[in-house]
């Protein structure tokens, strides 16, 4: 096990280099992502945070001249989800991610969250209406929009928008949930609701969370990864990176003294 590694894994990343055409951003990072846990990603703008998240789901694929280096093991079955081998739609069905900004589908609020159950083949009315019922209980969101499925969800709130995206997420029953400062274009009281919102969801689901808020990484997450440049320069828990982290680096960047 490496080193300030979690007991129980859900992934281990062993030497992960990306590249933008010839451009080096991520510099051989390896660590464990725990399971049923939440790791926060940390680092100024620019350190390559929100592109290392994207290595999970393969998002990086959707562009050309984008290069991985290394593995990213994903438990129980041990696969190598950067391998070319693998199907980056399998992956994405594993491993869901929530974008910083909402982004809503200009759909009904039931086909937002049923549509990857639709693109997965689910068809029964009954099954849908159970999954899209179930997704938006756990995304906090039922009571508020039970009596309005039909209604376009761009009539949502930013906030009620960005935890239907949670749910949408959600439907599929994914292993792991990537989010991206899921709570920096919200008010304060939407923010809380999404830290409330994640806080429960690890009791089913392994989360990994960028955020640029030092607070909103302290409350929500177990584990803490510290970036700059394209480098872990500290992974461990949160409460010790927090309090007596290893690097100076990082006491300086997480008590605002840069970045």
């Amino acid at each position: 096990m490496l080193p300030s590694s979690p007991q129980v894994e859900k992934a281990r990343v062993k030497d992960l280099n990306f590249y933008y055409g010839s451009v080096h951003i991520l510099k051989n990072i390896s660590l464990t992502i725990g399971e049923k846990q939440v790791t926060a990603v940390i680092g100024p703008s620019g350190c390559g945070k929100t592109t290392y998240l994207r290595c999970f789901n393969r998002m990086h694929d959707l562009y050309p001249g984008n290069r991985y280096e290394g593995e990213v093991i994903l438990h129980p079955d041990y696969v190598n989800i950067l391998s070319p081998t693998v199907d980056p739609i399998d992956i994405r069905m594993r491993i869901s991610m929530v974008f910083q900004k909402p982004n809503p589908f200009p759909k009904s609020i039931f086909e937002n969250v049923a549509y990857g159950l639709r693109v997965r083949g689910w068809t029964d009315r009954a099954v849908l209406d159970e999954k899209v019922e179930q997704a938006l209980r756990r995304a906090v969101l039922w009571e508020e929009v039970k009596d309005r499925l039909t209604h376009p969800a761009l009539t949502l709130s930013g906030g009620q928008q960005q935890r239907l995206c949670i749910a949408r997420a959600l439907a599929v029953e994914p292993e792991v949930i990537l989010l991206d400062e899921p709570a920096s274009a919200l008010d304060p009281a939407s923010t809380l609701r999404i830290e409330e919102l994640v806080g429960g969801l690890k009791e089913r689901y392994t989360i990994v969370i960028v955020t640029h808020n030092m607070q909103q990484a302290a409350r929500v997450s177990d584990w803490t990864l510290f970036m700059l440049f394209g480098e872990v320069v500290e992974f461990g828990p949160t409460e010790k990176v927090f309090t007596t982290p290893d690097d100076k680096r990082t006491e300086d960047y997480v008590t605002g003294r840069f970045g």
